[in-house]
């Protein structure tokens, strides 16, 4: 047959598109995810905008097997930025329903990941001071230094978690993701430098992880057996995320597994790159080996093509997470299963807007250096 390239078979390539079955009983049809990611597309008080709807549903026609929405706020002093959708009280539901509908309607599995931003929320749109671990400055335009929670607060806002992922559940969807990393509340708590509590809600490592430990536990008893229950976690120091150990947080995604998770979310930002502590070593084998083999690992961080992906599962993953290839390729699975090839940045915004992105999102992600062509 000539002139037909026949490419040689890679069985990464084939675990790609087999289901992956969570310990909860949910079967994904692929190891392919929509990562959770802000996009303002939502309406001013949290509700479902048709731009969020429109976005989302073209992955799942892309047959991403996963698709995650952006990070919903669980309580509106948690909401950290205008557009964000909304989670927190019974008015998002029919939008909510509306979505998950949609969603499976195409075979894939639907999640939200439920947030809360603590010092990261905007008191612009909340009308309230934000609070977190502790109280600390930062040398940031505008950063406003969070007050101490109380125990109140923080009681609130484990019952806050497991009645999001209770509405969720009963809109429709699959399972819920608690977004732990990139410095918000749950990262807050979790970090060395930002929670020095002695009230056992910080200080140790114990008292750390008691947050979202807690919150993973109320969200489990909340939702039934077959609903899943992930955590996304920053491993090690990026941006916002600060005061992450690769060790503390190794024997948090243990304690996790143990309190009942399915899945845990390694957000590595750049997955071609080592860990900071240990050089010589990869994080994703790392978190493999802390979790029990019943624990899907999940990675994300600048996975772009089909060997991109092939790598991440290689060093342990059971899925990948994609954010920017995903937003310039929402078929991104059909083009690797077919071979075809995979546009990289930069983009215009008349090609995004052909890709189900909004014009606010478009200028949201201009803020990524060379992703979209001006």
């Amino acid at each position: 047959m000539a002139g037909r390239t026949v490419r040689p078979y890679n069985p990464l390539v084939a675990v790609l598109f087999q289901p992956l079955k969570l310990r909860c009983g949910l079967v994904i049809p692929n190891r392919i995810a929509l990562a959770a990611m802000t996009n303002l597309q939502s309406q001013p008080d949290g509700l479902l905008a048709e731009d969020e709807y429109t976005w989302l549903a073209r992955r799942a026609d892309g047959e991403f097997g996963l698709i995650a929405t952006c990070a919903a706020y669980v309580a509106l002093d948690g909401k950290a930025w205008p557009g964000e959708l909304g989670v927190d009280r019974d008015a998002c539901l029919p939008g909510l329903t509306r979505l998950a509908t949609r969603l499976a309607a195409r075979g894939m599995t639907a999640m939200v990941q439920l947030f809360h931003g603590g010092v990261r929320a905007d008191p612009a749109l909340t009308g309230e001071p934000t609070w977190s671990a502790s109280t600390w400055t930062e040398d940031t335009p505008g950063f406003e230094p969070p007050r101490v929670a109380s125990i109140d607060d923080i009681t609130r806002v484990i019952d806050q978690f497991a009645a999001a992922a209770a509405r969720c559940e009963a809109a429709g969807f699959n399972g819920v993701e608690l977004h732990g990393a990139h410095g918000y509340l749950l990262s807050q708590f979790m970090s060395r430098t930002m929670n020095p509590r002695t009230d056992g809600w910080g200080g140790d490592l114990v008292g750390r992880a008691r947050l979202v430990r807690e919150i993973a536990r109320a969200v489990r008893a909340r939702v039934s057996a077959r609903f899943a229950v992930g955590v996304r976690l920053s491993f090690e120091d990026f941006g916002n995320a600060r005061g992450m150990d690769l060790d503390d947080n190794l024997q948090i995604a243990r304690w996790l597994a143990e309190d009942g998770v399915d899945f845990i979310h390694a957000s590595l930002w750049d997955v071609t790159r080592n860990s900071a502590k240990r050089p010589e070593e990869h994080v994703l084998p790392q978190v493999r080996a802390a979790l029990p083999s019943q624990v899907a690992l999940v990675a994300a961080g600048k996975i772009w093509s089909r060997q991109d992906a092939e790598a991440v599962l290689a060093k342990g993953a059971d899925m990948v997470a994609l954010g920017r290839s995903a937003i310039l390729n929402p078929d991104w699975p059909k083009q690797v299963r077919g071979g075809a090839d995979i546009k990289l940045p930069p983009i215009t915004r008349a090609e995004l807007h052909e890709r189900g992105v909004s014009p606010l999102f478009a200028g949201y992600l201009t803020k990524w250096k060379n992703l979209v062509a001006d």
